[in-house]
């Protein structure tokens, strides 16, 4: 059984070039790009005006932008090694506000310019982080200073693959990091330690997501397969095979039922859980997608955006009736 999505609205050149990350609250989008603005777009209102641009937020761009799961702490990472925190506005009066930079100084053998991907916990105490040769940090990021608490390697001290994408799982206990090298590894924040290693998909794993339950880890990349494994033991449960271009972003829908994918070919894809199967596929673009995410549910059908190359935020929202 598929499942049909209309375009409802299109932003066209939100930003004045690629769009690169994109993250959620119940009523705003935040979008980072290659320009030093981040925009933030207020899907509680049918037309989703511009509410709050954050001007000259990374002067070389931003690569990163991600949310806590209670919508109230943003950061964004620049591609000048800079990660900014944001504080979500309590009133709709009020607007973001800068909460602090990560402090490279917090922990030691990290260095300005080496953070890549970023990952919030689900109530923004916690952010992990990757670099370039392959360490993944978590930090307290709750008090005045940032706090190192935890600093993983992924091969002998300064070796390990460059990490492409991290997350967070909603309960906290676990990270998870994707690599260049194709491998992902899990690692147990209680313990601090490795919790296990995945390999198999070879190629670049560009995106790796924990499930709303955190049962299940969905990782995908260059082998244009989207790899799930079971979190507790680290067992490959299946693969969703369908997509003939690079996996550049993957995000599950509130209920876990659904993963949404996009692709470097511009192709967007849903898929049921349960089922292992594709439901609908959209290609508004040719041009590579950087970020697909779903729309917080607040009552109404299922929403998605996406975003890339093409400059714009296209906005998806189910069929009913159909």
């Amino acid at each position: 059984m598929s499942k049909q999505y209309l375009t409802t609205h299109t932003i066209d050149n939100a930003h004045i070039t690629d769009i690169f990350s994109l993250a959620a609250t119940p009523t705003a989008l935040l979008s980072a790009s290659g320009s030093s603005t981040l925009h933030i777009h207020a899907t509680s209102q049918p037309s989703i005006p511009l509410a709050q641009s954050l001007t000259g937020a990374h002067k070389l761009g931003c690569h990163h932008v991600t949310v806590s799961g209670n919508g109230k702490v943003a950061a964004s990472a620049g591609f000048g090694g800079e990660v900014k925190i944001w504080k979500a506005p309590e009133s709709s009066t009020e607007e973001w506000q800068p909460f602090g930079e990560l402090d490279p100084a917090a922990g030691p053998g990290e260095r300005a310019g080496e953070v890549w991907a970023i990952a919030l916990s689900e109530d923004g105490q916690f952010l992990a982080s990757t670099t370039y040769d392959g360490r993944i940090n978590v930090w307290d990021i709750s008090g005045d200073r940032s706090e190192r608490i935890r600093g993983y390697e992924t091969g002998s001290a300064g070796s390990g693959s460059f990490g492409i994408c991290v997350d967070l799982s909603r309960d906290g206990k676990y990270t998870a990091s994707g690599h260049q090298s194709g491998d992902v590894y899990v690692f147990n924040n209680d313990t601090g330690r490795l919790q296990y290693s995945l390999s198999g998909l070879v190629k670049p794993i560009r995106t790796v997501a924990f499930s709303p339950a955190g049962t299940r880890i969905a990782a995908a990349g260059d082998a244009g397969v989207i790899a799930i494994f079971d979190t507790k033991h680290g067992e490959h449960v299946g693969n969703l095979t369908g997509h003939t271009a690079w996996i550049t972003s993957v995000d599950w829908s509130d209920t876990g039922e659904y993963l949404l994918s996009g692709a470097f070919d511009g192709k967007v894809k849903v898929w049921d859980i349960s089922r292992g199967t594709c439901v609908a596929t959209h290609s508004e673009t040719d041009k590579a997608l950087w970020a697909v995410k779903w729309l917080p549910k607040t009552g109404r059908n299922e929403m998605f955006c996406t975003a890339g190359a093409n400059k714009s935020l296209t906005f998806y929202r189910e069929a009913t009736g159909a």
